[in-house]
Parts: structure tokens; sequence; C-alpha cells
């Protein structure tokens, strides 16, 4: 029988979702499924989640969005998005019954409109309103198939040719700050901001870790702290690498496995990060990071988390709908949101603790 992973938990006797999850729980076992999660108590970490999406032949996400859901349906979308062959053909529905994934999906129509997420997510994530729906659903998407993503392998790349290699910081090294951002804008004002930031993390002695792509902003971090002259690490897996490529110049290139943990070494690797404008990739990325910070994670600790909430020409601020999202994360300390691309140095200066 299939295999589908349910998300969510269910808190305590008293909690809303528990009738519904039980009403999901048996059409899903009377619909031949096999469930893995069904008591809610599996938990899902940076190393155990490509495992998870391999063993799993569907993904049914519940009432309910907590950071936690958010950030494996965000995950699930990225796999989509990056042709990772572990999802092929594996639906996922999400069971919006209580509209608490309302901002997450507002969120993904804006950068869609923005134009850093070029796929529609209608066509990856379902939603639906009631249990009955998601078996339709499930079966509904199993004869249709999944959209093409509309990316493809260019060939340019040869990964035999492609290894980890890592030098020494330079002269002067403060620390290492990650920029997480798009590999996908090409208007120039925002490629202007990813070499600005580069090149005065570089002149500040700052190294700069980022995602390894060559091109849009993540490119264009890169090329601005090479030409200043500074150690500009990343970390990229297989896959991506074949779709993007890989810039000129890094000091460090940590290859790895899957997403997961390739954003585990840039994690463990930086001592703050910096939300740039971005897709579904940075969504994820950010996530992540609150995550582990939530959980007190060694990996986080002391680490300041900056939103770069750039306005562009029209008035549009670019996070305005994730930091609507995540509610209470940003007056709690979580992270800070910066407006203005010559803020972001002195905050990270006064967030990254002395060494």
């Amino acid at each position: 029988m299939p295999n589908v992973r349910l998300s969510g938990r269910v808190i305590s006797e008293q909690d809303p979702a528990r009738e519904s999850r039980a009403h999901l729980l048996y059409l899903l076992f009377a619909g031949g499924w096999n469930i893995f999660n069904s008591n809610g108590d599996q938990a899902i970490t940076l190393s155990n989640i490509q495992k998870e999406i391999t063993r799993s032949d569907a993904f049914v996400f519940t009432p309910g969005a907590t950071l936690e859901e958010l950030f494996k349906a965000i995950s699930i979308f990225v796999g989509f998005q990056t042709l990772d062959t572990n999802l092929t053909g594996k639906p996922t529905i999400v069971l919006n019954s209580d509209k608490s994934w309302d901002l997450f999906f507002g969120l993904l129509d804006h950068l869609h409109r923005l134009g850093t997420i070029k796929q529609d997510y209608r066509d990856y994530l379902v939603s639906v309103d009631c249990p009955v729906t998601v078996l339709e659903a499930l079966k509904r998407v199993y004869e249709q198939g999944i959209a093409d993503p509309g990316r493809h392998v260019d060939g340019d790349e040869s990964i035999e040719e492609v290894y980890s290699h890592e030098a020494p910081p330079v002269q002067g090294h403060l620390g290492e700050v990650c920029v997480f951002c798009s590999a996908s804008i090409e208007d120039p004002d925002y490629l202007a901001d990813g070499y600005e930031i580069g090149r005065q993390l570089a002149d500040a002695g700052y190294g700069c870790i980022s995602g390894a792509g060559k091109t849009g902003i993540m490119g264009s971090v890169v090329d601005g702290v090479v030409a200043a002259g500074g150690w500009a690490g990343g970390s990229n897996v297989p896959h991506i690498i074949d779709l993007e490529g890989l810039p000129e110049g890094l000091s460090a290139f940590w290859l790895r496995p899957d997403i997961y943990t390739r954003m585990e070494i840039m994690i463990e690797r930086s001592d703050a990060f910096i939300i740039f404008p971005g897709g579904a990739g940075t969504v994820q990325e950010m996530l992540a990071l609150l995550l582990l910070k939530e959980a007190g994670d060694p990996l986080m600790r002391d680490k300041p988390i900056l939103v770069y909430d750039r306005m562009d020409r029209s008035g549009v601020r670019f996070w305005s709908p994730l930091n609507e999202l995540l509610g209470d994360a940003c007056g709690d300390g979580s992270y800070q949101v910066i407006g203005r691309i010559e803020d972001i140095l002195p905050a990270i200066k006064k967030g990254i603790p002395r060494r």
C-alpha cells in the first residue's frame, strides 16, 4: 500500500483539530493508505526530512499552520522547483478548513507576482476545505500528474569536476555572514543591492556565505565579495548545480547531497544571517532559522537574523507578507527588519558578539 505522511499533531484532548484529524485518519486508512505520523509525534529535522520525503508517496497537511508545518510545506514546494527526483509524482494536499494557511498562500502569490516564484503554487500544493476532499484530491493528482516546473538541466556543468574545498580567511577576518537570497531575480536594482552588500561585507572584514549560485542576486553577492578581495563561501547540491552552475571565485565550497544538509552547513558556518529578496527557497531558509532559534539549537546561539524588507520603485515592500505571516516572531526579537541597505552593516556589527 502507498505511504502518506500526515503533518501536524494533536496537542491535547481539547485540541479543536482532534476531531478532523481522527476523521482524516479513518478516511485515509479506509482508502488504502499507510500513514506515517498518525499520532503526530514524529519530529522532522534538517537531518531527517529528506529521508522522510523519500519514503513517502504523498503528503497531507492538516489545519493549524504552525512554523514547523509551514517549513515542511515550503520544503516540498522547493523540492518540486529544483527537480528533486524523490518528489516525482507525489501529491501534496493541504487541508485548510480553518483558513490558517491563507497567509502562507498569500505570501506565495505575492512572490509569484514579483517574479521570484515562476510557478503557481496551486499546481503543487493543492488546497482543500474538508477531509472528504483530501482523498479526492490525492486521486486526482495521481491521475492528472504534477505540473512541469518549467526548469530543465542545461548540461553546462560537469558534477564530476565539482569538489568541496576551503581556503583560510583573509587577514582581519571578523566572522562569516550568510546572505540568503534569490538566484532568479534579474532586476538591475536588486542585483546592484546584492553586489553592494557583498562588497560592504568584504570591506568590513566579514566573510560571506551564500547558496553558491551564479545567477540572480546570489551571483551578484559573490561578485561583490570577490571584487573587493573578500572571502566567499557557499554550499550547493548536484542537481541544483546542474540547473544554475557555480559562481567564479569562491574561497570555500561545500558540496552536499540535498538542500537540507546544504542549509545545515551554511547555518553552522555563519555568525549572522541576512534575508535578502528571494523566492520559496529563501522563505524555506528563513523558517529553518526561526525553527532552530525557537528550539534553542546551538547552531543559532547568539546569531542575529536581519530581514532586508526592500521597497521597490512602486512603493511595495518585498517581505511585508512574510512579516505578516510570522506575526509576533519579529516583535519578540527573533529577527530584525531593515528597510535600507545602508543600515544592514551597522546592525550586523551590533548583533555579532565580539571575538
